[in-house]
């Protein structure tokens, strides 16, 4: 596909810059189903699959990308800390994927969309190689990622009857070993695995390859390609729910490429170039960072994978010094906290600080974004530094982002940051953020490849009619439904094709959405009022005594009661200053730790308007955080509601025992 063709598609659309009063169109009917003005034919109800009909699937974007960078630079890693990024280029990353799929066809796996091949690893080429090879025999890769455990691992595997895994290290083996179900014949390592390990493998039955030899025998062998059609499924992602299985979520090559083109539609001359390079650190388990990668592979760019130790990250980006990359807020919430620390010490730090904010935020609003000013050399060229020093773009998405935390993002960088939301059943994007817009705390207008509308919620008194409801969405980016659970997948999809997001939203004046709340986890006191706990903890969680919060209550009850864990280094400051010794044990325990922390936390639901019964009348003091290791967080850091109010139904019993 040749750029002037990307032109002629680019004059489709609406020219930039866009409205920002009036940033999505309404279709006509009695739903206020809303569109994107990038794509001019979706005020017909049509909605984006791909940029050019030659490029209409994964295999097709990939050798796309090969032509579009003339064989540039694809795959970056470095073998150790202080080594220098080193480089496969494309047209050798699509030789050794060709080779590996081979391999994996003399193995005895059949090219077809209905085998699928597991993979468990950190980023890394092998990753793409084993993706881009699958596709070259049109298998499906399903991905298994460490939080999910070594039973959820299991149950993929038997679930998907996956024969085959490439497996990254020893460690990985040994987990997938440990619950190894009989459909699991061969084990494909990436790194050096132990003599031990080896064994243990053949005891079980389970044959031992390296990625490397497979490769050989796939070249040996040279099995031609049978690439797949738009309509196959390229991936079957699993997504840990808080209750339960993980479910398996089907995605065909369509539904992916249909994702990666809108976003790249709506970025406009902002877009991702051939010369361009993202730094890889968020896990390629999702679909967050598959759709980016994609995106990148698509238009010729180069990928840069971390190290895989995230306190090595900075590193990572000073020698690779990315121009793109996509990001979560917990790790902009970190970049945001430490600028914080540094400059809370200084008067005359804190007082720069505000006005090069200042000063580049009024540049934001004329649509100015540059990383060159005098604020950024004096103020900011630290954090630039530690981003590598070249970021003009990043995407952010996963979970809602506080507006100060964006608005300093932008200014701090001096780049295009946008934010999106979505889901895997979605493919990852539902909406985004158009460049232009400065203002925070909202997720933009629907992108290319959906449509967007809001249904009424009558038990939490949300209704479209005025702007509010649950988020709907339909599209070329929709998934196929769950792997082998289609009684879930008609609870998620309506007969009219619409998936229901379980997330409630609002549409804002200039036609972009807000999300305000969650439609599940919802229940009753016993008065009748009804209590969305989420809500209040994402309140409560503001008070810089509370490092995490679980609020809960049922039907019986006529209050709430929460679970707290006290932000360490806060309280045993505030200890020490107050003179009252003890761990955090013990501070726990403390009736003045604990007044305090509750007073804070009801100060702050006064603020946020909570209603009384909204607040809580008492809490429990846990000096351990909530994880994914014990088991009360999501591998995407979601609590376990189920699991918490189970591990702390002693706690939660005696709290309402006192109150009666």
């Amino acid at each position: 596909m040749a750029p002037s063709r990307f032109r002629c598609l680019a004059q489709e659309p609406i020219k930039y810059p866009i409205d920002m009063n009036h940033q999505s169109d309404v279709l006509k009917g009695p739903e206020m189903i809303r569109v994107s003005k990038f794509y001019k034919d979706s005020k017909d109800g049509k909605f984006i699959s791909y940029l050019d009909k030659d490029t209409r699937t994964l295999y097709e974007t990939f050798r796309n990308g090969a032509k579009e960078s003339n064989n540039g630079p694809c795959l970056g890693w470095r073998e150790s800390p202080n080594k220098p990024y080193q480089w496969l280029h494309y047209n050798e990353t699509l030789l050794r994927a060709k080779n590996f799929g081979s391999g994996l066809v003399a193995l005895g796996l059949k090219p077809s969309p209905n085998t699928y091949v597991g993979i468990y690893s950190q980023n890394c080429p092998e990753w793409i190689l084993t993706e881009q090879g699958a596709y070259c025999y049109s298998m499906v890769i399903v991905p298994l990622y460490d939080t999910l455990g070594p039973d959820a691992c299991a149950y993929i595997i038997k679930q998907a009857e996956i024969h085959v895994v490439i497996c990254e290290d020893d460690t990985k083996c040994n987990l997938l070993l440990d619950k190894s179900p009989r459909c699991l014949r061969k084990l494909i390592t990436i790194k050096e695995t132990r003599p031990a390990t080896n064994q243990r493998a053949k005891n079980r039955g389970v044959e031992m390859l390296r990625f490397e030899d497979v490769e050989r025998l796939g070249a040996a062998k040279d099995n031609p390609e049978v690439p797949p059609k738009v309509t196959d499924l390229c991936t079957i992602c699993y997504t840990s729910g808080t209750t339960g299985n993980p479910k398996g979520v089907m995605l065909s090559h369509e539904n992916v490429v249909a994702g990666m083109c809108a976003v790249i539609l709506q970025l406009g001359d902002h877009r991702p170039r051939s010369d361009d390079i993202m730094m890889s650190f968020l896990p390629l388990a999702h679909m967050l960072e598959r759709c980016c990668e994609n995106g990148m592979y698509l238009l010729g760019g180069a990928v840069g994978f971390f190290s895989g130790d995230i306190k090595r990250l900075s590193e990572d980006m000073k020698a690779l010094r990315p121009t793109m990359m996509p990001a979560v807020p917990r790790l902009l919430n970190r970049i945001y906290d430490k600028v914080m620390t540094e400059i809370s010490g200084s008067f005359i730090k804190r007082t720069l600080f505000n006005m090069a904010l200042s000063a580049k935020e009024s540049e934001i609003r004329k649509g100015i974004i540059r990383s060159n000013s005098f604020w950024d050399k004096l103020v900011f060229r630290k954090v630039q530094e530690g981003m590598g020093g070249r970021l003009r773009l990043m995407v952010v998405g996963s979970a809602p982002l506080a507006g100060n935390v964006l608005t300093f993002t932008r200014c701090a960088l001096g780049a295009l940051v946008v934010e999106g939301y979505g889901q895997t059943e979605c493919c990852a994007p539902v909406t985004l953020t158009v460049q232009g817009d400065h203002v925070p705390e909202h997720v933009g207008p629907p992108v290319a490849c959906c449509c967007v509308k809001l249904v009424d919620v009558p038990e939490m008194e949300y209704y479209a009619v005025n702007g509010q409801g649950e988020v709907c969405v339909k599209g070329t980016n929709v998934f196929q439904g769950y792997y082998k659970e289609d009684e879930k997948t008609n609870e998620i999809i309506d007969a009219g094709g619409w998936l229901h997001t379980g997330d409630v939203g609002m549409w804002l004046p200039n036609g972009t959405l807000k999300i305000i709340d969650r439609k599940k986890h919802i229940f009753k006191l016993s008065q009748g009022e009804y209590i969305v706990p989420e809500k209040i903890e994402n309140t409560y969680i503001r008070s810089q005594y509370v490092q995490q919060v679980f609020v809960c209550g049922e039907s019986l009850k006529s209050c709430i009661v929460a679970v707290v864990v006290p932000d360490v280094d806060v309280i045993k400051s505030w200890a020490c200053e107050n003179r009252i010794p003890g761990t955090l044990s013990v501070l726990c325990a403390h009736p003045e730790v604990k007044q305090l922390i509750m007073d804070d936390m009801i100060s702050w639901g006064k603020e946020a308007g909570l209603k009384s019964f909204e607040q809580v009348k008492d809490i429990y003091l846990h000096p351990d955080p909530f994880s994914v290791q014990n088991g009360l967080l999501t591998p995407t850091l979601k609590s376990r509601r189920p699991q918490l109010k189970a591990y702390f139904k002693p706690q939660i019993e005696d709290m309402y025992t006192k109150l009666t």
